[in-house]
């Protein structure tokens, strides 16, 4: 099982969606994405993109930062 960390922070709308996708292209059904952003606009983002796919969220809100945690459906 991989597991890759995205650093999005200070990335402006839409970069952290971008760079999740980019991440998802890269790693196998059951492998997970953690990406770090402080975009508030990510949270809508990510969860509306999350919702049309067979991918799993969870989220937390930690220190000024977004970290969304996504698991390849």
């Amino acid at each position: 099982m991989k597991a890759l960390d995205v650093d999005a922070k200070n990335m402006p709308c839409p970069m952290p969606l971008l760079k999740l996708k980019q991440a998802l292209n890269t790693i196998e059904k059951g492998d997970s994405v953690h990406l770090i952003a402080t975009d508030p606009t990510s949270k809508r983002d990510i969860a509306s993109y999350v919702a049309l796919t067979s991918h799993q969220l969870s989220s937390d809100f930690i220190e000024n930062e977004y970290h969304y945690f996504v698991i390849k459906g």
